[in-house]
């Protein structure tokens, strides 16, 4: 029940993760903890694209990451954890 362009967060085995779909029904996710703000609230961030690669912006800082990668495309120290997800009966699954 993701909404395109809308992030959700998960607890997941004690890690916390933001979930990420987009109008083409593909699914990221990457740590909610933003490690510039020292919060979690990654979820909560701007769903985007730069350079035709979909993104996610901090929505206290406005770093943008690469949702792919994790890496950060304004601020190469800085980085969010990705992890494999899937659909499987209509059922998310995150590896955290």
């Amino acid at each position: 029940d993701l909404e395109p362009f809308w992030g959700e967060a998960a607890l997941l085995g004690g890690v916390q993760v933001a979930l990420v779909r987009l109008p083409d029904d593909r699914l990221f996710a990457v740590d909610h903890y933003d490690p510039l703000a020292q919060a979690h609230v990654m979820a909560r961030g701007i769903v985007g694209s730069k350079q035709g690669r979909p993104t996610l912006d901090s929505p206290i800082n406005k770093q943008v990451y690469d949702l792919a990668t994790g890496k950060c495309l304004s601020d190469d120290s800085l980085a969010l954890r990705c992890y494999p997800v899937r659909v499987l009966q209509g059922v998310i699954e995150v590896l955290a």
